[in-house]
């Protein structure tokens, strides 16, 4: 480094500070030097080209302790004023990052800033950054960032800013990387002077020399002798002595030598002056080396009954310790978020100093203060107090502990990050502890069976429902044979096992599953509990599969007013829920116009939730009741309502981590986008993206999936639209042959193809057989669905037509008339299937996958 450097001057474009500060660390009062480093990377970020897209992120790179964070600290408030946001992420640990980046979603105005979907509010926050909306001029800083592979994807592009700090080298071959070395000397020796009062010239070089001009092990140095009055000789004799036999045992690398010589002299004023102050240093050491929360470390005097514990009892001594270790720099604290923070290299050497016994007995301790501070169930209520506990999981190795509250606290921490929508990390951590637990206790161990019953639920809200099958099953099968089959936890899982067979396609064995596990439910939780109404609803789901929509309709109006009683309100979130389910199920029993206007009106208060920030846009609720409205719309008559919401709800499914193009929620949206585009005329396109879905479909829930031939219905009627016929035709027959396999020759689908393939068959002048086929169908459309539903109404005018052509002209004429008299009573003069069949048309039937 050049011995002379400019200063950078601070540039001021006007505005004081930046409208949106969030998580920037204090800035250090002793920071010294790195003027050339900073003008370095001032000087690469104003000269990024203004193509977003060629924007690179700026890597800080080096050893540790070499300064890197304050570096990127000093960064921010220097050049604050040319930001209108400067946003920290503690980027260590990947779930850190993403739950930070959704934090962030509120100050950009986002709607969707409800920490449900972290993946979710994520991909919102790095579209309006990467758009610049409503900041341009933004800066981010990813600190400690020491796994590129996983943290890139997290990286906005845009208009703004980034920088990432890290000790891993494969930065270099992804970002613009500076590297951080140690002080030169001429900084070294500013900082002593500023540091310690008095210091010669000649004592601070020597010193500096000692301690290689690491930045940490000087700012440690400093410290203890700025606290003490220590002389810089007397310094560096306890230097020689002390650091030479702590690294006679231990030879640390990454530039720990320095720190753990430094660390050894002010530990052992630590020890003479605030003993206890070490023991709470030893207690910090094993938690993250993100900040601990205080309220934690707090716990402690109700929890541990060791002379630790009962010492954190004396309010005046804990403050007293905690200020020791903030004068000898040893630790952070943080008076505005009362958290405390121990460096990393610093938890490192005493954690490697403490003998194993020791060692054994203050991890204990550690994870005593963390089950102690497990706030149970996973109710929204609760996140704030899960986030703060997440990144200390892992570092902590609470996971490995055996006693039922440790792995209680793992169970509950698994199911927060999936109730979030941190599904990646949830299965993360539920493999880590997995592991451990099924070695430790065996695969029939209660806790192992309950962890294993979320990982299925993880599972299958990421689409993967063969491996959720396949792990509940067997699941089940233990949780029942060591629990009992009344248990709660068994009961949870039972739950969970009919999602499982709705989506491999049994309905009917769901449904059996589920009537059981209902009356269980009700017994075991009583009939107003939060488990049984979830149960209640996933039994109207399997009627609704079965056809059984009055069934449905009736178990969701139950529903409707349990929860309605329960929460006294109707926009409490799991009150819309059944108002949204309620509303599919009046469309499924025919009753357009009634579903459509409970759909609106479901929706308004669904925005009013993304508005108030109880909600995102992207959680699952909203994206499911958009799909579904549009289904509404559609069978209503507002073609145009209806393609607008589909392309919207279908780009948002498409785009978002949380689903991806392969998720069932997104092909389900795909679907009712080609049908959309099919009915608004527009069959081309619509041709497109039912093959596209159908294709995925037979891929992502197999060939012989109910849903698969379903929507082998689509595809005829685009086939058809467009003069393919025999393609129909041949379309259709396979897939009522599949459809009377799986699901039996009375099911609604089967009858909807049934109904379809006669009018291809009429079409290709087979209209003999499509008489035949549909007064087969009419009466059973009759006895299933009523006379009134518009499903029976579209069979009775196709039928009509056919007859006409094989010369039942009266026949025909009779079955028109009472056709249109019920489709006004119906749907309108002016629903468009109304006006089709007064022209003479024959009219469709489509297929929409309900929600699984």
């Amino acid at each position: 480094m050049d011995s002379v450097v400019k200063s950078v001057p601070v540039q001021d474009t006007g505005r004081r500070v930046p409208a949106v500060w969030g998580n920037v660390p204090q800035r250090n009062k002793n920071f010294t030097g790195r003027e050339g480093l900073l003008a370095d990377l001032r000087a690469r970020i104003t000269s990024d080209t203004r193509d977003v897209t060629a924007v690179l992120p700026h890597a800080l790179q080096g050893l540790g302790g070499v300064g890197k964070t304050h570096l990127a600290i000093e960064y921010a408030h220097r050049f604050q004023t040319d930001y209108d946001l400067v946003w920290w992420v503690p980027a260590d640990q990947p779930s850190l990052v993403r739950s930070t980046l959704a934090t962030l979603a509120p100050r950009l105005g986002l709607a969707d800033t409800a920490p449900l979907r972290v993946d979710d509010a994520v991909t919102q926050v790095l579209d309006a950054l990467r758009r610049g909306e409503p900041y341009r001029r933004w800066l981010l800083i990813f600190d400690n960032a020491e796994q590129p592979e996983l943290i890139r994807p997290s990286i906005p592009h845009g208009p703004g800013h980034v920088i990432v700090t890290s000790r891993n080298r494969s930065w270099l071959s992804h970002v613009d990387t500076l590297e951080v070395n140690v002080f030169d000397r001429r900084e070294s020796l500013e900082f002593l002077t500023r540091r310690v009062e008095g210091i010669s010239r000649a004592d601070a070089d020597e010193l500096a020399d000692a301690l290689g001009d690491l930045p940490l092990a000087l700012e440690q140095a400093g410290a203890l002798q700025a606290e003490t009055g220590m002389g810089a000789q007397e310094y560096l004799e306890l230097l020689r002595e002390a650091g030479g036999r702590l690294l006679a045992e231990n030879a640390p690398a990454d530039y720990s030598r320095p720190v753990a010589a430094a660390w050894s002299l002010s530990v052992s004023k630590l020890q003479e002056q605030a003993p206890f102050a070490l023991e709470l240093l030893r207690r910090c050491a094993f938690f993250s080396p993100e900040p601990i929360s205080l309220e934690i470390l707090d716990r402690g005097k109700y929890i541990l009954k060791s002379e630790f514990g009962v010492a954190m009892q004396d309010r005046l001594v804990v403050s007293r310790a905690i200020r020791e270790l903030g004068r000898y720099a040893l630790a952070r604290l943080d008076t505005t978020n009362k958290t405390l923070q121990v460096h990393r290299l610093v938890q490192k050497l005493i954690r490697d100093d403490l003998p194993a016994e020791d060692q054994r007995r203050v991890r204990d301790e550690v994870h005593q203060l963390l089950i102690g501070a497990d706030p149970g169930e996973a109710e929204e209520d609760n996140w704030p107090l899960f986030s703060r506990l997440l990144p200390h999981i892992v570092p902590s190795e609470v996971y490995r502990a055996p006693q039922p509250p440790a792995r209680q606290l793992i169970e509950h921490v698994v199911r927060y990050l999936y109730q979030i929508g941190d599904f990646s990390t949830g299965l993360v951590e539920a493999d880590r502890a997995l592991a451990g637990w099924v070695t430790d206790s065996g695969d029939r161990d209660p806790d192992v069976l309950i962890l294993q019953g979320i990982k299925a639920d993880i599972l299958w809200a990421l689409g993967r429902y063969r491996e959720a099958y396949e792990l509940r099953r067997p699941t089940l099968e233990a949780i029942t044979d060591v629990l009992g089959a009344e248990h709660e936890e068994t009961l949870l899982v039972l739950n969970g096992y009919g999602a499982d067979l709705r989506s491999l396609g049994e309905f009917q064995a769901a449904r059996e599953l589920d009537e059981d596990s209902l009356a269980r439910h009700r017994a075991v939780f009583g009939e107003e509990h939060q488990a049984t109404l979830f149960a209640a609803n996933n039994l109207a789901v399997d009627y609704t599969l079965t056809s059984s929509y009055v069934r449905a309709l009736e178990a969701d109006q139950r529903n409707l007013a349990d929860r309605r009683a329960a929460y006294t309100r109707d926009d409490a979130v799991w009150v819309v829920f059944s108002m949204a389910a309620l509303a599919r199920d009046l469309r499924h029993a025919g009753q357009y116009l009634e579903a459509r206007e409970l759909a609106e009106q479901a929706y308004l208060i669904y925005l009013d939730l993304v508005q108030r920030r109880i909600l995102p846009a992207g959680h699952w609720h909203v994206l499911q009741h958009a799909k579904e409205l549009s289904v509404a719309r559609r069978k209503a008559g507002d073609f145009a309502a209806a393609l607008e919401l589909a392309r919207e709800v279908h780009a948002r499914y498409t785009n978002s981590p949380q689903y991806g193009s392969e998720h069932p929620d997104t092909l389900a949206a795909g679907i009712n986008l080609g049908n959309a585009q099919r009915v608004a005329g527009d069959p081309d396109e619509a041709t497109v993206r039912i093959e596209k879905t159908v294709r995925r479909y037979r891929d992502v829930l197999g060939p012989d999936h109910p849903y698969t031939y379903g929507c082998g219905l689509n595809l005829a009627l685009v086939h058809r639209q467009l003069g393919r016929i025999e393609e129909a035709e041949t379309l259709l027959a396979e897939s009522l042959a599949g459809l009377e396999a799986r699901l039996g020759a009375d099911h609604h689908f089967t009858l909807t193809c049934v109904a379809n393939l006669a009018t291809a068959r009429s079409a290709l002048g087979r209209t003999d057989e499509a008489v035949k086929m549909g007064e087969a169908a009419l009466p059973r459309f009759r006895e299933l669905l009523g006379r009134d539903h518009p499903h029976t109404l579209v069979c009775a005018t196709n039928v009509a037509l056919d007859l006409a052509t094989v010369g039942r002209t009266e026949e025909g004429q009779a079955l028109t008339e009472d056709t249109v008299r019920r489709y006004r009573r119906v749907l309108g003069e002016e629903h468009p299937d109304v006006r089709a069949g007064l022209r003479g048309e024959r009219l469709d039937f489509d297929f929409e996958p309900p929600p699984l």
